[in-house]
């Protein structure tokens, strides 16, 4: 796990991918961000969170009155979150915003759907930042913040990410987890506006320089 920056009030790291923020329902004694951090840093509050299988920046809270700072720049938008994806195939569009309304938690298999009718207003902006022949990486930023949002997004617009078996995408032997990376997240600290940006992980690197050659 990398440390991109730590101080009194906050602990900004770079989450790898296959390990859960809290404990996993079924392997409650498998390792788990939180109790990883607190071994190392002591008492820390979650701010926002990540999947399981997502890479990328996330930021805690080292004291109760940072917490509740941060909190409301999360619950009032403030707070600028862009993410990376590999997606399957290539969009016809440069840039485009997605607008399906999303509900969580349906079937077996806890996935999201769109749902026109029963959905929560959801909203995420993607943009091409390059071709490949057979996919595209693309910057997507979720203006809402609903279960599996990206993912489900990309797939109602015809383009599941990479290795994202639960929203559509056919096996590959290039990445094994749904090709996502929180690339950087912007904040305001002490009046100032930072931005934390977060390295691609190795698979994530190695799956681009795959669909490059």
């Amino acid at each position: 796990m990398q440390i991109l920056q730590t101080d009194d009030h906050i602990l900004v790291i770079n989450k790898p991918a296959g390990l859960p923020v809290l404990p996993d329902g079924w392997e409650k004694d498998a390792p788990y961000l939180v109790k990883m951090l607190e071994e190392e840093f002591g008492k820390v509050w979650i701010v926002h969170r990540l999947d399981k299988v997502t890479s990328g920046v996330m930021v805690f809270a080292r004291d109760a009155e940072t917490h509740r700072a941060l909190n409301l720049q999360f619950e009032n938008r403030e707070a600028e979150k862009v993410y990376h994806a590999i997606v399957e195939g290539n969009p016809k569009w440069e840039e485009k915003t997605a607008k399906h309304p999303l509900r969580a938690n349906v079937g077996h298999k806890h996935r999201t759907m769109v749902d026109n009718k029963s959905g929560k207003p959801s909203e995420t902006r993607f943009k091409v930042l390059k071709r490949y022949q057979a996919g595209a990486l693309v910057e997507a930023q979720p203006r809402s913040g609903r279960t599996h949002q990206i993912r489900v997004h990309a797939y109602a617009l015809g383009h599941p990410l990479l290795g994202d078996a639960l929203y559509g995408a056919p096996e590959t032997d290039l990445i094994a987890r749904p090709a996502l990376h929180a690339r950087s997240l912007t904040l305001e600290l002490n009046g100032i506006r930072n931005t934390f940006t977060a390295p691609y992980p190795d698979d994530f690197r190695a799956t681009l320089e795959s669909l490059n050659r």
